[in-house]
C-alpha cells in the first residue's frame, strides 16, 4: 500500500503546491457535482461551476487544450443547464427526465463530429500534438460535450456518454500525471452507473423540488 501512495504522490514531484491544492479542491467539487446530478439535485450546477473554473485554469497551465475546452464548455453549459432545470412545466412541477428524441440523437451525432473536428483544428493550429494522448483527448472531449448537453436537457442517455468517457479518462489522466483526477474518474464511473439507474427509475416524472 505504501508503494502505491509513494508512486501516486511521485506524480507531483516538481509541481507547484498551489496546483496540487487546486486540483484536490476541483476534484472535491467535481465529485459533489456528479453526486448531485445522480440525485437530480439543482446543486449539480453551482458545484460544477466551481470545479470547472478551477480545471480550466489548471489545464491551461498543463497545456491540455482539449481538456481545457471540455471544462470551459462545462462552465457555460452549467449556466444553461441551471436555467433549464429551474423551468417549470406547471405551477408545481419542473421539467422531467426524458429519453432523447430522433432529432436530439441527430444533434448529438453532429455535436460529436463537430467537436472532434474543432478540437483537432485547435491542436493543429497551436501545434500541441503529444503522441496518442492528443487523439484520445479529442475523443473524450467529443464524448463529454454530448454528455453535458444531454444532461442540461435532462436526457437519460447522458449517463451513457459519461460512463464511456469516464472509463477512458481513468488511465488517460493517470498517464498525464494528474493522479487525483484519475481517482476522481473512477468514482465518476461508479456514480454514473448508479445515476443511470436512478434517472431511469424517475423517467418522465416531473419533480416538485430540485433540492433532494
Amino acid at each position: 500500500m505504501n508503494h502505491i501512495f509513494d508512486w501516486l504522490f511521485a506524480q507531483y514531484n516538481g509541481v507547484p503546491t498551489h496546483y496540487v491544492v487546486l486540483e484536490i479542491i476541483g476534484v472535491f467539487f467535481g465529485f459533489l457535482s456528479v453526486w448531485y446530478s445522480k440525485k437530480e439535485n439543482i446543486l449539480v450546477y453551482p458545484t460544477g461551476i466551481i470545479s470547472t473554473a478551477i480545471f480550466v485554469y489548471l489545464l491551461l497551465q498543463y497545456g491540455l487544450l482539449g481538456d481545457m475546452m471540455i471544462n470551459a464548455y462545462y462552465f457555460s453549459m452549467s449556466i444553461y443547464g441551471w436555467y433549464l432545470w429551474t423551468r417549470k412545466v406547471d405551477d408545481s412541477h419542473f421539467i422531467p427526465i426524458t429519453k432523447t428524441t430522433q432529432k436530439e440523437q441527430k444533434i448529438s451525432v453532429l455535436l460529436f463530429v463537430g467537436t472532434m473536428i474543432f478540437v483537432f483544428g485547435l491542436y493543429e493550429f497551436f501545434d500541441k500534438w503529444q503522441s496518442w494522448v492528443s487523439y484520445v483527448d479529442i475523443l473524450t472531449t467529443a464524448i463529454f460535450f454530448v454528455g453535458m448537453w444531454l444532461m442540461a436537457k435532462k436526457k437519460l442517455e447522458n449517463w451513457i456518454y459519461w460512463i464511456i468517457g469516464d472509463i477512458i479518462s481513468i488511465p488517460l489522466y493517470l498517464y498525464k500525471g494528474l493522479a487525483f483526477t484519475s481517482l476522481q474518474y473512477i468514482l465518476f464511473t461508479v456514480i454514473a452507473i448508479y445515476g443511470y439507474k436512478a434517472w431511469k427509475k424517475n423517467l418522465n416524472k416531473s419533480p416538485q423540488t430540485l433540492l433532494k
